[in-house]
């Protein structure tokens, strides 16, 4: 059977209910300004921006997006893959996002109004540069 082909990034935007379309549209434009190089596109239902092959510890293997951004039913998602130290760099500026839900690379919120943005521009700056956690060479 063959696999479904994902939607292009602005028709899965587009495909959104609003409000949460003119937020992702918003944040979508954020996360392009601020990393250019980080080509998008779509896996597993989630903006993806930047494209890396990686091994986790139980040593499986596979493709995954260095930013990933998600409008899940409850919330929004903003997942940064990136590394610093031998953690991850989301769980740093948990105290510079007080009503977000931090996770070990993730930060989930209802609304965008609900952050600093001006913190999620960095944290997607800083996470543009850095390698993501288990990336493998080549």
């Amino acid at each position: 059977m063959a696999k479904a082909k994902e939607p292009r990034p602005k028709a899965f935007i587009e495909a959104l209910p609003e409000p949460r379309r003119s937020e992702i549209r918003e944040l979508d434009a954020l996360i392009r300004k601020t990393a250019p190089k980080l080509e998008p596109f779509v896996l597993s239902g989630t903006l993806g921006y930047g494209r890396y092959r990686y091994r986790g510890s139980s040593g499986r293997e596979g493709e995954w997006f260095r930013i990933g951004l998600a409008s899940n039913e409850a919330s929004i998602s903003l997942h940064v893959m990136a590394a610093e130290a031998g953690r991850y760099l989301v769980e740093a500026y948990a105290d510079r996002l007080p009503k977000a839900e931090i996770g070990r690379a993730c930060v989930r919120f209802k609304k965008v109004q609900d952050v600093d943005v001006r913190v999620l521009r960095d944290l997607v700056r800083k996470g543009s540069k850095l390698p993501p956690m288990g990336e493998l060479e080549g």
